[in-house]
């Protein structure tokens, strides 16, 4: 039997740009048994998908990382981040402190230059002062550079460690000549270049590293919510509440939790016993409180108001509502947009070209210009300036950014590929029960035109019903509860989805025959006039119409309509018009009669109605939307178990949570909370990560194409190419982190 692909997940430490991350990938990609390999530079993780048991390849993988020259762990949700076993931390803030210390004195005749000062440091100062940064705080440069030169690549380590050991080497020469005797004495050197370069890309990473953890801060939010322990009941019993203090790691489905007021609900629940409100803000975005009673469920994370709650577990670790949210941050995170891999690929190529300019560059300086040593600094300046560290960094942190602030807001993004291309949207198409409407209908009238009473009826349609979960029956049953009536038994009952249920009774007037609940469009050809002119006031009403009927031999006789009104979500009408207001055409798709389906359209903004729609259906229709104007892109908008081919084949699915798992598993963007308005907020969200991400690209391409021929012409030192080089990463990340101060409109 084929073993089926799954997924492995790796930190990684010690990447520094684009080059890195193309380095890792191949050597996955050789590991035998692995069939994709995507490594995010942002959120330092390698997802590898293999052909075989995680376990029996774990160790290859990690193998492969460490031989590229990087390190690896396999990622855990709750580990911590992995600390250094250094006495000094080479990435740290204590190095980077150090390393300007020792740089300062360097620098300081420069500065002091333009107020007339003219004062330098002897030669064997600038040498003491310039080693230990040269080759201690800056060995980090030469191992990763020497790794990747080994694997017969290049990366931004690469090119500092070759900038600054070549202005090191130039003072050491220029030193010499000028008699090593004369140590004492003040020398016009270069170790200043070198020091203070290294100084500032170890201060350009660090503050880089500081910003990226900014991005991440949603989904440290979240893991923030789980509390450690839980309150297990010894005893199932709600007058003795005998509880002991466990890890939430040992809480079992079934068991019963005790919350106290204003804790956090440790587990997935059921409601047992007890009143209170509880805020779900963290993890809907919604911010009023939610009132829960007994038999209500509570999503663990949530924090409890002033009610004592008993809980019983349903959802714990890995299937919690929480463990999927952040899974699904995570995995978005950690996943490649389209666009990067354009990106990736022009980073193969980056780092030896720059090498080839800077070689150039020296020999045209050196032996047609005559200028040996000021070739070597400018050249020194090209491969400094030129690190593709933001060029790494553009997309990640965008969709890193983007993700975070989407979470906030109650919006689960399960891919990069959805951020991306949701900016495109210009059609939406609805679901209409249970997205534009709360889905729970409920009996509004009844005709009767049998020969029963309407008791009799009521048993006859209530039996049918009996079992079912569709909203319809749900509210039959809720019907024959308020009526207290006392449903007929049914046999081989039936459903014919999209079109009704059927089933044979076993007791009562119409034992032995074949009752069926149909729409009533399904049904009219059938109909009296008297039925139609009754079916067609509830359907002007704005209800829906159905009808129970007996087919026993094909005779389709109609014995009641029952009408059906649901009612709409709050902020549908706002949702609608932003939509509108964002250029794009809404849609609603609904198996219900057309003249409902326009009055619903009409009342709330709806451009266009789809109309006694099949389940089946709806994915030719999605089909056929994309292909208006020879290509649109569509979303759709659903919560239930037949929207799911719907959403799988949109261009973005959005599913509603408050539906079901096999919609939210089709979709690629989950709302948290069944508000329609979240639907442009997420298109929105979309829009403003994707012009992050051209913002940018731009940049770190701007950074090189202007900083490159600067330098080439010697108006860049190789100190201010290394700020730039380091500013440019920084600023890559600040402007993503922009993307945290957006907020929904004020309506």
């Amino acid at each position: 039997m084929e073993l089926m692909s799954q997924l492995v997940t790796l930190n990684i430490r010690g990447m520094t740009c684009a080059s890195c991350v193309a380095r890792l990938e191949k050597s996955l990609s050789k590991v035998a048994g692995v069939d994709a390999a995507s490594v995010n530079l942002a959120t330092e993780k390698a997802q590898i998908r293999v052909n075989q048991e995680p376990q029996l390849i774990t160790d290859l993988l990690i193998a492969a990382v460490e031989k590229t020259g990087f390190e690896a762990s396999v990622f855990s949700h709750q580990q911590a981040s992995p600390a250094s076993t250094n006495f000094i931390d080479l990435h740290g803030k204590g190095a980077v402190i150090l390393a300007i210390a020792l740089s300062l004195p360097l620098l300081a005749p420069m500065l002091l230059m333009p107020f007339g000062i003219h004062w330098m440091l002897p030669a064997w100062v600038q040498f003491l002062l310039a080693t230990p940064v040269q080759f201690i705080l800056g060995s980090r440069f030469y191992v990763a550079g020497f790794k990747a030169l080994r694997m017969g690549s290049g990366n931004m380590d690469l090119l500092v460690a070759l900038g600054t050991t070549a202005a090191y080497g130039l003072s050491i020469y220029t030193w010499y000549l000028s008699d090593w005797g004369r140590a004492y004495e003040p020398h016009e050197l270069y170790f200043e270049s070198s020091a203070v370069v290294i100084s500032l890309v170890m201060l350009g990473k660090w503050l880089e590293a500081r910003a990226k953890k900014e991005t991440t801060a949603a989904i440290t939010a979240l893991q923030s919510l789980w509390p450690d322990q839980a309150k297990l009941l010894r005893q199932h019993d709600l007058k003795q509440l005998d509880y002991e203090h466990l890890p939430i790691a040992q809480i079992l489905p079934g068991d019963w939790v005790l919350v106290l007021p204003g804790e956090r609900i440790p587990v997935d629940g059921l409601v047992i016993e007890g009143l209170s409100e509880i805020d779900e803000s963290m993890l809907t975005g919604e911010s009023r409180l939610l009132e829960k009673e007994k038999g209500a469920t509570v999503i663990g994370g949530s924090l409890n108001g002033s009610g004592r709650l008993i809980i019983q577990a349903t959802g714990i670790g890995e299937t919690s509502v929480l463990a999927k949210m952040i899974a699904l941050v995570e995995n978005a995170q950690a996943e490649k947009a389209p666009i990067q891999r354009l990106v990736d690929q022009v980073s193969a190529w980056f780092v030896p070209i720059v090498v080839l300019i800077a070689a150039i560059n020296f020999l045209i300086h050196a032996l047609i210009l005559n200028d040996s040593q000021n070739a070597l600094l400018y050249s020194v300046a090209i491969l400094v300036i030129a690190c593709p560290c933001a060029l790494g960094l553009a997309t990640p942190v965008a969709i890193m950014a983007g993700t975070g602030v989407a979470a906030k807001f109650g919006i689960l993004i399960k891919d990069a590929q959805a951020l991306e291309l949701a900016h495109r949207i210009n059609i939406v198409a609805f679901d209409k029960t249970g997205t534009l409407t709360l889905g729970k209908p409920s009996v509004k009238n009844f005709h009767n035109f049998s020969d029963l009473n309407d008791q009799q009826i009521h048993a006859l349609a209530l039996g049918l019903q009996m079992g079912s979960e569709h909203p319809l029956a749900k509210a039959m049953i809720q019907f024959g509860l308020q009526h207290q009536i006392q449903s007929e038994s049914y046999a081989t009952v039936l459903a014919n989805v999209g079109k009704g249920i059927e089933g044979q009774c076993l007791s009562g007037s119409y034992q032995g025959k074949k009752i069926a609940f149909v729409s009533f469009h399904a049904i009219k050809e059938h109909a009296s006039e008297q039925i139609q002119v009754a079916a067609i006031n509830e359907l002007n009403l704005g209800h829906s119409a159905s009808c129970l009927v007996d087919v026993t031999d094909s005779s389709n006789q109609i014995l009641a309509i029952y009408s059906f009104g649901d009612e709409l979500k709050a902020n549908v009408s706002e949702a609608i018009l932003r939509l509108k207001s964002m250029k794009i055409k809404t849609i609603m798709i609904s198996g219900d009669n057309q003249l409902v389906a326009n009055m619903l359209a009409q009342k709330i903004g709806i451009d266009e109605v789809y109309a006694e729609v099949l389940p089946a259906e709806k994915a030719a229709i999605i089909q056929s939307l994309q292909a208006i104007n020879g290509r649109s892109y569509v979303a759709m908008v659903g919560d239930g178990v037949n929207d799911a081919p719907a959403l799988a084949v949109a261009d973005v699915g959005i599913a509603v949570s408050t539906g079901t798992d096999i919609a939210m598993h089709a979709a690629s963007i989950t709302l948290m909370r069944g508000d329609p308005a979240l639907v442009p907020d997420a298109i929105e969200i979309s829009i403003k990560t994707w012009q992050k991400i051209k913002q940018n690209l731009f940049w770190a391409f701007a950074y090189n194409l202007i900083g490159i021929p600067l330098a080439a012409l010697g108006y860049l030192t190789p100190m201010i190419a290394g700020a730039a080089m380091a500013a440019s990463s920084v600023s890559v990340v600040g402007n993503a982190l922009l993307l945290r101060k957006w907020s929904r409109p004020k309506s």
